[in-house]
């Protein structure tokens, strides 16, 4: 890779390897293993596989390419990829932390990342304590001595709650603990945490990387030697592996990474603000609006707001605003009912019954999920057609 290129040029070439056929395109290596010319040659590759590939689990020619690539985008030493979001927090966590080790984390995040900290990390001794994402000094006063990692969602899932990377490094590094940004909503196309402090970059692929709602992958990316010596061995043994095919269909999605981000970005500021002067709308939560509370840390943070929008119905009766949000959802013809996002399709959602509805009301409270919350994840739809949409139920 050339390092003048620009990111938009680095989304369709970096990370490209070519056999000896050739071909323009990037090859699917749909193999399970590598054949080796001698039985020394299998040795010495098992023992010290470096650039070789040996074993589709850990290693593979198409995995490569995507890993280099989203490398590239994000300005990261290293990637590795593994099968879905949910397994690179895993992978991550289970590579760096050990029983009594503490986690700090916002409390605004996925809430399946929750269960995971408060259930399957508990029962091996890792203890999580929850903070607010936008109080640095919340985050300081709740260090321990055994704090090895900070966690957040920058914007956060989803009332889109703005950390500042920067000031939560100085808090991790003044610990020797490790800075984790999860930069699903963003994509490199619109924030690259690395450049303001972040140790270690999380994905979930499935969303906006991919693109189009079709395959399922995750990545983590940082310092080499974190991912080569902490993270790798996770994967080469517990197997949470990307599938080659579903690396092919990554690379594909990157390729118009920046268009999509940048259309699909311009139509939910559009929607927001639409949002934010309907009468039946309460609140919108949305990056790129100027009424955000943190719109001055989004400009130093994010080239544009993102794609997710999410509002709160307005709340003159709270007895009936579940029955009210479903409605809307109901009411959608054209808008997809479903919990994924990062699709060319706009998909809604009613996040205290779906994404976050295993995690307690309690919980749900603290990280401002009501009932009357919803989530529109926009597509590349006309602005006026999502609009018309919602109005069916919003009326």
């Amino acid at each position: 890779m050339d390092d003048s290129w620009d990111f938009e040029t680095r989304a369709v070439r970096a990370g490209t390897r070519r056999s000896e056929f050739g071909e323009h395109a990037e090859a699917l290596f749909l193999t399970s293993s590598f054949v080796f010319d001698n039985a020394a040659e299998a040795a010495e590759r098992f023992a010290n596989s470096g650039d070789h590939f040996v074993y589709s689990r850990f290693s593979n020619p198409t995995v490569a390419m995507f890993q280099d690539r989203l490398a590239a985008l994000e300005g990261a030493e290293a990637c590795l990829a593994t099968s879905s979001g949910m397994s690179a927090i895993f992978t991550t966590c289970i590579g760096l932390l050990q029983a009594g080790d503490h986690l700090l984390s916002s409390r605004s995040i996925f809430g399946a990342t929750v269960t995971l900290f408060n259930t399957i990390l508990a029962r091996f001794g890792i203890e999580t304590t929850y903070v607010d994402a936008t109080d640095p000094a919340a985050w300081a006063a709740a260090m321990r001595p055994n704090t090895k990692m900070l966690y957040v969602e920058t914007p956060s899932n989803p009332t889109a709650e703005i950390a500042d990377i920067p000031a939560l490094k100085q808090v991790a590094a003044a610990r020797g603990a490790l800075l984790v940004v999860d930069n699903c909503f963003c994509t490199p196309a619109l924030q690259r945490p690395i450049e303001h402090g972040a140790d270690l970059v999380i994905h979930s692929a499935t969303k906006f990387l991919d693109g189009q709602g079709r395959v399922m992958g995750g990545a983590v990316l940082g310092r080499s030697d974190v991912i080569r010596d902490r993270l790798g061995p996770v994967l080469r043994s517990a197997g949470p592996s990307l599938s080659p095919f579903n690396a092919w269909v990554l690379l594909k999605g990157l390729e118009t990474l920046s268009l999509r981000m940048d259309k699909q970005s311009a139509n939910a500021l559009a929607l927001a603000r639409w949002l934010e002067a309907h009468p039946r709308v309460g609140k919108v939560y949305y990056p790129g609006l100027d009424s955000h509370p943190q719109a001055a840390l989004v400009r130093r943070q994010q080239s544009a707001g993102g794609a997710v929008v999410s509002f709160e119905l307005a709340s003159d009766d709270a007895a009936t605003l579940r029955e009210r949000a479903w409605r809307v959802v109901d009411g959608c013809r054209m808008i997809s009912i479903t919990a994924n996002l990062g699709d060319t399709r706009s998909t809604i959602t009613h996040p205290a019954t779906t994404t976050h509805g295993r995690i307690s009301p309690e919980a749900r409270a603290a990280a401002g999920i009501g009932e009357g919350l919803l989530r529109v994840a926009v597509g590349l739809e006309n602005v006026a057609d999502l609009r018309r949409d919602l109005s069916n139920g919003l009326g």
